[in-house]
């Protein structure tokens, strides 16, 4: 765990030159719109430890798969979120010298992310090697308002030199990916232009045709007054650049005003697209950088107004669910149904960018909640989209009949994952996207969403979980065999009881629908059973059947399920006692002793619990936290977000508060030692349900809104926001009151530990706060 970055309730600050973290401040400090987003890379040359990354929303390329042993049913191709150009460089010359941090002397470095406002700003002090010593003051923003562009404020102060400062801002197209399974590069130029102050250059993205844009515009001030500047122009192959060089004198102060754009052909026709480019480029040319600011930190405000969550008295637990929600709002907008949320988002290459079942497990609550209901809805439909593929996929492993079986990791609805393990058997990602659909309806109440978009999603899934089962006659029951939990470090087992509880839940929830739509959609659900051939009567039969019998070890002696088959087989020696120089796992232990132990990636039964929990008591949820906990390592960033709320349903403070800074801060403080590849976007939904659901106390039941907060006694006050069906309220916990606002006309139902309430429009509600605070 590192402990580098400083505390602050709205910033993220490097204050010292750290180059041994670089790419984990590179991770932690990325910037992103919803459209395209970049690493906190220096605008000059570095020479250093970095990871160059820039990544435009939706533009991928089908990297041939690279196993070592072909399986039937393997994708042909992994999806990569390309790195894209590099639209930030400002190359610098001092004299004779280049101005590289890792070659000079650092003697003052302040690195520091914005999150109130969406900017990124570093200041330093560096000494070169021929003795000229030089400030550096750069601010730059992706726009929230313009999300095509950007823009950077560059600053080169003569400290105590006279002579010349050579700049050469550029667009570089010639970058590859660090994952690219063959070492090539993914883009061929198909065009650019470059002239004095600007420059273009448009790259195609090899087998997708993707067409990209990108382009910048400079002006140039010494001493703060604009100056012209003459300038040479340089173009090679996917690269374009401007150099210029200004005499300065000490204390003289040189800055750039660079702005950028990034224009996709999913956005715009191929034909024309570097002319809008140039158009939408202008626009914010003619804006300059002092009003982009200003509207940046507008637009930002808005979205802090409705997610924003306050914590009074610790200032580390306050920066962490900033710094989540921070990144969660750059990183999808909702505005597009065609995308999704990587598990990186816009801060690495790691995982491909795809997207994976920590959307609909982890991000859509966080959605539902804080932004509008099309966004939440737009995630929903882009797997309906999706639904032929995910039949497809099925149909590659041999089931039938319109069986869908959603991918581990796609782009476009295509598997496109290699490791068997998880390709072919982590298939619990069928049920959390069906428990999306029932996870959104419950919140927002629309119903008419079942029809057809929901229910044809729901019977693709519920025929794959009744094909995917089979009757054990040892057993008289239905058993799931060679399945890979939520917890990877169990594979090719057997009845993973959240894998099996999962099926038998949507199989369930399926047939509430079909009653739902009977009843309140009649024709288009005949003209649906028509579509795909529902054999209403035997398949019907079949899932009922499937739900009354499905198999659940059980353990009798300690009252709880056990993860799987066998699981009591293991040696049980709690995660604590295990060395800290063996931890984390995953990179001390060879992956045979991993398999062989009890050690737990990540809530796995635990998760099960956590989302059925209305069927169970909390003595029984009790027993449960208390068996799986002890042997959890948390080396997935999503477990200790389903932990802190296990914990605080529990009153369990210590615990809740210990899981939770674990999550809020995973990549600011780098737990599991892997910020450096990039931070953990989808994770941070779950890091938001940590505090709403969890400190909170927040569900949704029978169309109420539900309230059991909890708060632990290091913090005087916490306040945090939610939407639920147009009504905006406000929830405030103190060590001795829970004070609720609905900022809305629209009434909402509450039930607040345990007694129902009706907060009726832009009207107040004090309650007194209960401790649930257990031993």
């Amino acid at each position: 765990m590192k402990n580098y970055l400083i505390n602050d309730e709205w910033k993220i600050v490097e204050d010292k030159f750290h180059p041994e973290y670089n790419k984990i401040s590179e991770s932690v400090m990325s910037l992103g719109n919803g459209r395209m987003g970049h690493r906190a890379n220096f605008e000059e040359q570095y020479s250093g430890e970095t990871l160059q990354g820039n990544y435009v929303a939706g533009i991928y390329y089908p990297d041939k798969t690279r196993v070592g042993w072909w399986k039937n049913g393997y994708p042909e191709y992994f999806a990569k979120v390309l790195n894209a150009a590099n639209w930030l460089g400002i190359d610098v010359r001092i004299n004779d010298s280049v101005l590289d941090l890792a070659q000079a002397d650092v003697k003052a470095f302040r690195r520091e992310l914005n999150m109130k406002e969406g900017h990124l700003t570093r200041t330093v002090t560096a000494g070169l090697s021929s003795g000229e010593e030089v400030s550096i003051h750069s601010q730059r923003l992706l726009s929230i308002v313009d999300s095509a562009t950007g823009a950077i404020r560059y600053t080169l102060k003569a400290n105590n030199f006279s002579g010349e400062m050579t700049l050469r801002p550029y667009v570089d197209f010639d970058v590859m990916n660090e994952d690219a399974n063959y070492d090539e590069k993914f883009w061929d130029e198909v065009g650019k232009e470059v002239k004095g102050g600007e420059g273009y250059v448009t790259a195609e993205v090899r087998k997708t045709f993707f067409h990209v844009t990108s382009g910048m515009k400079f002006r140039v001030l010494k001493n703060g007054q604009e100056i012209k500047v003459e300038v040479a122009t340089e173009e090679r192959n996917k690269y374009i650049a401007n150099t210029f060089t200004v005499n300065v004198a000490e204390g003289d102060e040189i800055t750039i005003e660079k702005f950028g754009v990034n224009l996709s052909s999913e956005y715009h026709p191929k034909q024309g697209l570097q002319a809008k480019a140039k158009e939408l480029l202008n626009g914010v040319y003619a804006k300059g950088f002092d009003q982009m600011l200003k509207e940046q930190a507008d637009a930002w405000a808005v979205k802090w107004e409705t997610s924003d969550i306050i914590i009074e008295g610790d200032v580390s637990a306050q920066q962490g669910i900033r710094f989540n929600i921070f990144q969660l709002n750059q990183t999808y907008t909702g505005e597009d149904e065609r995308l999704n949320i990587g598990p990186k988002g816009f801060t690495g290459e790691k995982y491909g960018g795809s997207t994976y079942w920590d959307t609909e497990a982890y991000c859509v609550p966080f959605y539902l909640a804080t932004a509008p209901q099309d966004v939440s809805r737009n995630l929903l439909l882009y797997r309906h989209k999706h639904l032929q593929k995910a039949i497809e996929n099925a149909k590659k492993l041999g089931f039938k009949n319109g069986a869908a079986l959603y991918p581990m990791v796609t782009m476009n609805g295509e598997e496109c994952h290699n490791e068997w393990e998880i390709t072919f058997e982590e298939i619990h990602r069928n049920g959390a996207i069906a428990f999306a659909i029932y996870d959104y309806i419950r919140y927002t109440g629309d119903e008419d969403y079942l029809a057809p978009y929901g229910f044809e999603v729901l019977l693709g899934i519920s025929r794959f979980w009744a094909q995917r089962v089979n009757w054990s006659e040892a057993k008289q029951q239905y058993v799931m065999l060679g399945v890979t939990g939520p917890n990877e470090y169990e594979n090719n087992v057997n009845n993973n009881f959240h894998t099996n509880r999962m099926a038998q839940w949507t199989l369930r929830y399926t047939l509430e629908v079909i009653e739902f739509l009977k009843k309140n959609h009649a024709d288009t659900y005949a003209r649906l059973v028509k579509k795909w051939n529902f054999d209403e009567k035997t398949e019907l039969i079949k899932w009922a059947d499937i739900i009354e019998k499905m198999y659940f070890p059980f353990d009798e002696e300690r009252g709880v399920f056990l993860q799987q088959d066998g699981f009591l087989d293991k040696d049980l020696t709690p995660a604590a006692q295990l060395p800290a120089e063996e931890r984390p796992l995953n990179k001390n232990w060879s992956w045979d002793r991993i398999l062989r132990s009890c050690y737990i990636k990540q809530a796995d039964t635990l998760q099960s619990i956590f989302l059925y929990e209305n069927e169970f008591d909390k003595e029984t949820i009790k027993r449960h936290f208390d068996f799986y906990e002890p042997i959890t390592v948390h080396e997935s960033s999503l477990s200790p977000c389903i932990h802190t709320i296990l914990a605080s349903t529990l009153g369990k403070e210590e615990k809740a508060y210990e899981m939770y800074l674990r999550t809020a801060r995973l990549d600011i403080d780098d737990y599991n030692s892997d910020t450096d590849e990039g931070c953990h976007i989808t994770s941070m939904g779950g890091t938001w349900m940590a505090f709403v659901m969890g400190f909170g106390g927040m569900r949704v039941r029978n169309g109420r809104v539900v309230l059991n907060p909890f708060i632990t006694k290091s913090w005087k006050s916490y306040a945090f926001r939610i939407n639920f069906r147009g009504a905006w309220l406000q929830i405030k916990a103190s060590q001795g009151k829970v004070y609720i606002e609905n900022h809305s006309a629209t009434a909402c139902p509450l039930t607040i530990y345990g007694k129902d309430y009706t907060l009726e429009g832009n009207q107040n509600l004090e309650v007194e706060h209960q401790s649930l605070v257990t031993k």
